[in-house]
C-alpha cells in the first residue's frame, strides 16, 4: 500500500461506524442511567459498549495499529498507525433525546489525523474525509461555503459553557463582527461546515478524540482547522479548535483572537 494513500482504510472506518450506530441506536430514547466522569461530563453504558464495540474491530482486523478512545485506557498509542474514538459526541445531547450526537472515528499517523469521519446516527448522515482524496456526505462530494467575509459567517459552538473567562471574551468578539451564532450542534456542526452550510465553528474544552476526526473531513472539504494559534491539530494539541470555510475567514478570525 502506498504510504500517502489512506483510502484503503476508508472500507473499515465506514464497517466501525455501521457497527457503532447500530450499538448506540440500542440506547437512544429508552431509560439509561447515567453517572459523572472524574471531569464531571456525563458517561452511559452505551458510550462505554460502544467504544467497546470498535476496539475489538479494531484489535481483530489491525492487532498491531493503537487505539486512542474516551471511555477506556489507550492502546499502543505511541504506534505509527493508531485509531482516535469517540464513541458518542455529545453525550448530554444523546442523554436527552436530541439527534446531533455523533461518533467519531480518525486514524492517525505518526500522532497527524489522515482520515476521519463523522456519523450521526439518527439523522443517518456521515461525513468521510480522506487526506489528498476529498471529503464526502453520505458517500457524495462535498464542499465548503465560499463566503470569505466574516460579517456574512454564521459561527457555531456546542455551548458558551465550554469557554473559561477570558476565551468567552475572545468568542464574543469574534462573533459579534459575525452574521449570527448559534449553539447545540455538537460535532454535527463541523459536517454542516464541511457541507457548506455553516461558516465557522469555534470551541473550547476540547479533548484530542473530539477534534481529531474532524480534521480530515473539515479540511478536504476545503475548509481550515488548527488550534487558535493557528497550530495544526495533532495528537499533542490542546483544547482549542477553530475551524472555518476558508483560508480567508480563517486569518479574519486569528487576527480578532490575536487582539480581541
Amino acid at each position: 500500500m502506498n504510504a500517502n494513500d489512506w483510502t484503503p482504510y476508508a472500507a473499515f472506518a465506514n464497517e466501525l461506524a455501521d457497527a457503532a450506530r447500530i450499538h448506540v441506536m440500542k440506547y437512544f430514547k429508552t431509560d439509561i442511567a447515567a453517572e459523572r466522569k472524574n471531569d464531571q461530563t456525563p458517561v452511559s453504558i452505551a458510550d462505554r459498549e460502544t467504544e467497546q464495540v470498535m476496539r475489538e474491530l479494531i484489535n481483530t482486523r489491525f492487532p498491531d495499529h493503537g487505539i486512542i478512545g474516551e471511555e477506556f485506557e489507550a492502546v499502543q498509542s505511541g504506534n505509527d498507525l493508531c485509531w482516535a474514538l469517540d464513541p458518542i459526541d455529545g453525550t448530554k445531547s444523546f442523554l436527552t433525546g436530541k439527534p446531533t450526537f455523533g461518533i467519531l472515528i480518525a486514524l492517525l499517523y505518526q500522532n497527524t489525523p489522515v482520515l476521519g469521519l463523522i456519523d450521526t446516527p439518527v439523522l443517518q448522515e456521515r461525513w468521510l474525509g480522506i487526506h489528498n482524496h476529498g471529503s464526502t456526505h453520505n458517500a457524495n462530494v462535498c464542499i465548503t461555503s465560499k463566503n470569505k467575509s466574516l460579517s456574512n459567517a454564521w459561527i457555531h459552538a456546542t455551548t458558551i459553557d465550554m469557554f473559561d473567562d477570558t476565551e468567552r471574551l475572545v468568542f464574543n468578539a469574534v462573533t459579534k463582527r459575525a452574521r449570527g451564532r448559534l449553539f447545540g450542534a455538537d460535532c454535527y456542526a463541523y459536517g454542516l461546515l464541511a457541507s457548506g452550510h455553516t461558516d465557522i465553528v469555534m470551541e473550547a474544552d476540547m479533548a484530542t478524540y473530539d477534534y481529531l476526526a474532524l480534521v480530515p473531513v473539515v479540511e478536504n472539504a476545503g475548509g481550515c482547522i488548527t488550534d487558535w494559534a493557528g497550530a495544526p491539530l495533532t495528537l499533542n494539541s490542546g483544547t482549542q479548535v477553530l475551524a472555518t470555510a476558508c483560508t480567508a475567514l480563517h486569518e479574519q478570525v486569528l487576527t480578532i483572537i490575536d487582539n480581541p
